[in-house]
């Protein structure tokens, strides 16, 4: 029992020999390195837009594709692509010749039928004149039952091939509708007011044209004074999304210009065949761009008028949530580190020590000590800013939230009217320490700022 107790106080010692050791060591270190040069700001309180950004195309709200309904060669086509047209002018026209002639049988044929009808109507009446005069010498006994069943069979014959005849009649004068149909169809009118946007064929060439599909698409015919962005967002971004956001749309057409817009439509299904752009988040926890992601189409309805054209490119920063007087800081102040150990030393004695060892070795400096590790567990990355605090500079894990172009909410993790560090990127992201001393740099912060009020 006695061995016992010795060796558990050996382990005390040894711990806090190596702390002790470590903290001097460090002190030494420290105070023999040379200040590392950063710049510095305070920790302020400021209103935040999250935005989501993502690449697409301008089209029209409303445009029309002409198609052909029936097959021809294109004897007409007094537009050309830009043109504006009004609604009810030509816009091609196909040669009628074969309507004209299938509209000519049907009229023929039609007036045969109506014809056919009228002599089957006078056989019926000579048929009835006839059953009647039969069935009267029929009662009177005058003739034999035989020839008053011809007469009513003859009747009844002249009746069905009357109504055979009006069948046949409405059958002609359908045909003759459809042959007028399809002849109106060879010439097509504008539908609206609007540009001819797209056009696909050309005067002398031949189009089909058929009732059960789209025919050959001639033109597209667009109102260009309505003015849509139509763009893919990432599926981790289109939950931030709802119709009626505002939105401002970077044309390339319309360099240093922005524009407003508002969402109008989210997609309820994706689509995958449009990998093409690519969407993300302004802030790192929420980005989406990868070719392969699975897009919605987003339609953003543009508020301002500009000569815009169908197919010009556009990228899109739809503003998503908004938190005003939140403390934030600029975007590369925020660097990730592992969890700081005492000395690698005292890491693997805790590993080892008995438990209540390492409660000792977290009491002996709790401002550095972390939770001790579970054996083979690695250590995961904390988000980090580094605090000046005198001449030296200390490590605050801080807890993000939503961010804009140039600053990051913190939720937790820092006071209003700190100093923090936010310059430059090698000492941030490599060189700075806990304990490190450090020197601001004057002339570069004077520098920042005069650049700053000139670009405001």
């Amino acid at each position: 029992m006695a061995k016992k107790k010795n060796k558990k106080k050996w382990w005390i010692i040894s711990i806090l020999v190596l702390a002790v050791a470590g903290l001097v060591a460090q002190k030494i270190l420290v105070k023999h390195d040379p200040p590392i040069s950063i710049e510095k700001e305070k920790v302020v309180r400021r209103d935040i837009t999250e935005t989501v950004v993502a690449n697409g195309k301008i089209e029209a709200v409303t445009e029309v594709s002409i198609s052909a309904e029936v097959a021809g060669e294109i004897i007409s086509l007094p537009v050309k692509e830009g043109q504006l047209v009004k609604k009810g002018d030509l816009l091609v026209k196909i040669r009628p010749d074969d309507y004209v002639a299938a509209r000519d049988s049907a009229q023929a044929n039609y007036r045969m039928d109506v014809a056919n009808k009228n002599t089957a109507d006078a056989n019926l009446e000579k048929a009835r004149l006839e059953y009647d005069r039969n069935k009267a010498l029929f009662d009177a006994k005058l003739i034999s039952e035989s020839d008053f069943l011809t007469a009513k069979t003859t009747y009844d014959v002249a009746k069905t091939t009357l109504a055979a005849a009006e069948e046949q009649v409405s059958m002609g004068e359908a045909q003759v509708h459809t042959s007028e149909v399809d002849l109106l169809k060879t010439t097509i009118y504008s539908p609206l007011d609007g540009t001819v946007s797209k056009l696909y064929s050309h005067l002398g060439e031949k189009v089909a044209g058929t009732g059960m599909m789209a025919g050959t698409e001639i033109m597209i015919v667009s109102d260009l004074n309505t003015m849509e962005a139509r763009v893919d967002i990432g599926e981790v971004d289109v939950v931030l999304i709802g119709v009626g956001e505002k939105a401002k749309l970077e044309v390339d057409s319309f360099k240093d210009r922005k524009f407003a817009g508002l969402v109008t439509d989210i997609a309820d299904s994706a689509n995958n065949n449009d990998t093409s752009s690519t969407s993300s988040s302004s802030s790192s926890s929420s980005s989406s761009g990868g070719t392969d992601a699975t897009k919605f189409q987003v339609r953003i309805r543009l508020t301002d008028h500009e000569r815009f054209l169908p197919g010009m490119s556009v990228t899109a920063n739809i503003e998503t949530r908004q938190h005003t007087n939140v403390l934030s800081v600029p975007i590369q102040c925020v660097t990730t580190r592992l969890p700081k150990p005492i000395t690698n030393a005292l890491a693997s004695a805790a590993s080892n020590a008995p438990t209540h060892g390492s409660n000792l070795l977290a009491s002996v400096d709790p401002t550095n000590a972390a939770p001790a590790p579970k054996r083979n567990e690695e250590p995961k990355p904390v988000e980090v800013v580094w605090v000046i605090d005198g001449d030296h500079v200390k490590m605050a894990p801080v807890k993000r939230g939503i961010a804009d172009d140039d600053y990051v909410e913190i939720s937790d993790g820092l006071k209003d009217g700190e100093e923090i560090v936010v310059g430059g990127f090698k000492a941030i992201n490599h060189d700075l320490d806990d304990g490190k001393k450090v020197v601001v740099d004057t002339q570069k912060a004077q520098k920042d700022k005069e650049q700053k009020t000139g670009s405001s």
